[in-house]
């Protein structure tokens, strides 16, 4: 019988791990994918390190459609040669259903009736290290293809299936860079009036409280914004500054409305719906910046700061100022995808060290500070 190989890959570390490397977040949606090549690669890797042939790729994601259903790309990928789509579902809150139950199945099934001399896992899932010491128990070898971070460690990856495994081998930069890109516009390409250190118009918080209209007047020339309070320890609003109207915005037509707002000078619903702002922009953030993380302290303020700062200029590339206002509005609740993003980025920070319940509020609230930082472009 011949021999052949396999590859495994659980997408939903493969895109998490690639992501963060790529934007400083594990967002999905602020990635964008070469699937055909990063596949190629992958196998490639597979067959030039175990010398066989390849079987075929198991793909195990989240159904993109109700009911665990493929959606177009999805399909796409499961057209690919020797590639075999092995769904699971998404729950009504956003958490992703039956995908490791699956790839444990399949490795302790598959296995058992050695259909692979080899296997190749990608993912770093602790709930799997049983079902590859069931599938070693067989005689089959099981390596880790895991994603490499920018300090060339693998990312993400637990230390319980790290010793389970007969290897482990990195998905390298050059994998990852010539096959995942990140959505936003580099910052260098911006126009001067974008980028994130020039001064643009905040977004308004969606329930802002009543102001004198003393206030409101000095508000509309121009107030700047509250200082950072992980720069001085004390605490910030949603929103440092009310929107304020752009320098291209012609003035309002003369209006009737004599309401107190306008006798303050405030800008008129004209002047708002005429602003062109499309998109978001998080400002003096690098995702590209590393924080180290103190091996006796374990989390500190900065890489917590550092991560919810992460997660929101990523989320901004690929949010309008109308998802902005939803999600104010939804405050203090984090939808699902954001907040599995944060505590997930948070863990891989952390190192192993316990991430109480008293910190991942902490960044929680580290996040509302930055999403009130958050500016139009």
């Amino acid at each position: 019988m011949r021999s052949y190989c396999a590859v495994h890959v659980d997408v939903g570390y493969l895109l998490a791990s690639a992501a963060t490397y790529v934007t400083g977040s594990s967002l999905r949606r602020g990635v964008v994918v070469d699937y055909p090549t990063l596949i190629a690669r992958l196998v490639e890797q597979a067959e030039t390190d175990s010398g066989l042939p390849l079987l075929r790729v198991n793909w195990y994601d989240s159904g993109a459609r109700p009911g665990g259903m493929p959606d177009y790309q999805q399909e796409e990928i499961g057209l690919l040669p020797r590639v075999k789509l092995r769904l699971g579902r998404l729950s009504y809150s956003g958490d992703q259903k039956g995908v490791d139950i699956r790839i444990g199945l399949d490795l302790a099934i598959q296995g058992r009736n050695r259909v692979a001399d080899a296997v190749y896992l990608v993912s770093g899932d602790d709930d799997l290290t049983e079902a590859v010491e069931e599938a070693q128990s067989h005689g089959v070898q099981v390596v880790l293809l895991a994603v490499a971070d920018r300090a060339g460690r693998p990312h993400g990856v637990s230390k319980h299936l790290r010793r389970a495994v007969d290897g482990l081998l990195l998905v390298g930069p050059e994998t990852i860079e010539a096959t995942v890109r990140s959505v936003a516009i580099p910052e260098e390409l911006l126009p001067d009036g974008a980028k994130g250190d020039a001064p643009a118009a905040e977004v308004a918080p969606a329930q802002e409280p009543p102001v004198a209209i003393e206030e409101a007047t000095a508000q509309c020339e121009g107030v700047e914004p509250a200082a950072d309070p992980v720069e001085t320890g004390t605490p910030a609003p949603m929103a440092e500054a009310p929107l304020t109207p752009s320098a291209d915005v012609p003035p309002a037509a003369p209006s009737a409305d004599t309401s107190p707002a306008r006798a303050a000078g405030l800008p008129s619903p004209a002047a708002f719906a005429r602003r062109r702002a499309t998109g978001l922009v998080l400002p003096g953030g690098d995702p590209h910046v590393e924080i180290a993380v103190d091996p006796e302290t374990g989390v500190t303020e900065e890489v917590v700061d550092g991560v919810a700062k992460r997660l929101v200029a990523s989320w901004c590339a690929t949010s309008t100022p109308e998802q902005l206002a939803g999600l104010r509005e939804a405050a203090p609740t984090i939808p699902a995808e954001l907040d599995r993003a944060l505590l997930v980025d948070l863990a891989s920070r952390a190192q192993d060290h316990h991430v109480g319940d008293d910190v991942r509020q902490h960044l929680r609230d580290r996040f509302w500070a930055h999403v009130g930082r958050v500016r139009m472009e």
